[in-house]
């Protein structure tokens, strides 16, 4: 039989030599060409950012000033152990008005260290996440004290500011807190509204409280609440069955309303750390003062500790939602240069070390798919001048 030349021959060779065309040109860039010149905003346009270049290519070659030349801004949010920040500081500032208060007394950093520092309240975890993204050349601060967990939530965000932990602040032992109303212990919580606000670390000591009951996530009906402040009057106001928030603030609501806590930090005291966080571009260019605050803060801290009264005061003036203010240091104690040796791992033993905190936080807010993969915890530190003041200060 033989064989017949069909009507789609023709176009079936054209469309060969097409395609051989077509790789040919591709494979040449002449395609590359074609469409810069008659389709150029069919090109994908690339956004670059300080964060795709090292935070220190900056820096001045030669050491020009060893501290900056205006205030170096650190940002908090109020806790217990934000006493020892206040008194090196010398109290509470705000963006807006970061000026030191007339006849207010100067701060441990500036009479110990010459250095000129402002301690920076924020009233969310959130407002502070920003400061700490744009820098204060931007109107935001240099440094943040934040919790652990935070940094490994926002750390995606924070990219451009390459923040680098240098020390640690303090751990909660009882400043975060579950109460409820109606509810008698933690099992008893399925299905009851829960209110937290997820951009606090409140939130990551909630999810822990759900793990010790055995409850899943989906077991509770979640309620978001605008910032931490706000857990004591959602209990009050009936908006939630329980609440996660500050001790001083949910134990008094519920038990406005006949309510209890159920669980505070004192049962987890390695989960909730807050550590101090710089700019990238700040450490870098001005390791010095790294060095001097460092100090300044583990000074102060040693002075809160033996006598709380000072720092207390400054404490209540800046954050009486905090309850009792010596209490509330109790609870979140300034952190000592021992206990920074054992928690970045340098000397001594802690029950839970830096890295393994950052990294079981990644990968819980990974699981719950709140960010992405995040960088291992080495990246993340910049342990220099804590250990340069360390081995200053000797054993």
């Amino acid at each position: 039989m033989a064989l017949r030349r069909g009507p789609g021959l023709y176009p079936f060779l054209a469309l060969c030599v097409l395609g051989v065309g077509y790789l040919l040109a591709s494979r040449l860039g002449y395609l590359d060409r074609l469409q810069a010149r008659f389709f150029p905003a069919a090109k994908e346009a690339v956004r670059l950012s300080p964060g795709d270049f090292p935070a220190g290519v900056a820096a001045p070659v030669a050491d020009l000033a060893s501290v900056p030349l205006r205030p170096t801004l650190i940002g908090f949010t109020a806790r217990g152990s934000a006493a020892s920040l206040l008194l090196a500081t010398g109290g509470a500032s705000t963006l807006d008005n970061p000026e030191v208060p007339a006849g207010a007394a100067q701060g441990l950093l500036k009479t110990a260290y010459a250095m000129d520092a402002r301690a920076v309240v924020f009233a969310t975890d959130e407002e502070l996440r920003q400061a700490l993204a744009v820098g204060a050349e931007h109107g935001g601060v240099d440094m943040a004290a934040i919790s652990v967990d935070r940094l490994a939530a926002w750390l995606p965000s924070l990219r451009d500011a390459a923040p680098r932990t240098v020390m640690l602040l303090g751990r909660s032992r009882g400043q975060e807190a579950l109460a409820a109303v109606g509810v008698p212990d933690l099992a008893s919580l399925r299905g009851k509204r829960l209110g937290v606000y997820a951009s606090g670390s409140s939130y990551y000591f909630a999810l822990w409280v759900l793990s010790r009951a055995g409850l899943r996530m989906t077991d509770v009906r979640w309620v978001d609440l605008p910032s931490t402040l706000d857990a004591g009057r959602a209990l009050r106001e009936g908006r939630a069955d329980a609440v996660a928030g500050l001790w001083g603030d949910v134990e008094l609501a519920a038990k406005d309303r006949g309510g209890a806590v159920l669980a505070t930090t004192a049962d987890a005291p390695h989960l909730v750390a807050t550590v101090l966080v710089a700019r990238g571009d700040y450490a870098a260019r001005y390791p010095d003062a790294v060095r001097r605050v460092i100090r300044g803060l583990l000074d102060a801290g040693a002075s809160v500790q033996k006598d709380p009264g000072p720092g207390a005061r400054l404490l209540g003036e800046v954050a009486p939602y905090l309850g009792d203010p010596t209490e509330a240091i109790r609870s979140a104690p300034p952190a000592t240069l021992a206990d920074n040796r054992a928690f970045f791992g340098l000397s001594g033993e802690a029950p839970v070390t830096y890295d393994e905190l950052f990294q079981s936080a990644s990968a819980l807010y990974r699981k719950i798919r709140r960010t992405a993969v995040a960088p291992p915890a080495e990246d993340t530190r910049d342990l220099g001048a804590l250990k340069y003041v360390s081995e200053a200060r000797g054993p």
